[in-house]
């Protein structure tokens, strides 16, 4: 399985990034009652709170914000 990934840091990232799951709840409530600053700061409570890596977490809370349709992507 080591030979998989090109370093231990890309399989780290994979796996955790596997692991990290955003309750739709949470989601609806950042993208619909937060402002910008309010949203950051409860990003970075849930990595924290979880243990995930806030780097990981925000590229998980972007895809999922597009697949829901929070952020339009055709500008």
């Amino acid at each position: 399985m080591s030979k998989a990934f090109c370093s231990r840091n890309c399989k780290e990232n994979y796996f955790q990034l596997i692991a990290i799951q955003v309750p739709k709840p949470f989601l609806k409530r950042i993208f619909v009652f937060c402002t910008q600053e309010q949203r950051d700061a409860e990003i970075e409570n849930f990595a924290h709170r979880h243990g995930w890596r806030l780097d990981l977490l925000r590229n998980k809370i972007d895809e999922l914000a597009i697949d829901h349709g929070y952020v339009n992507t055709s500008l």
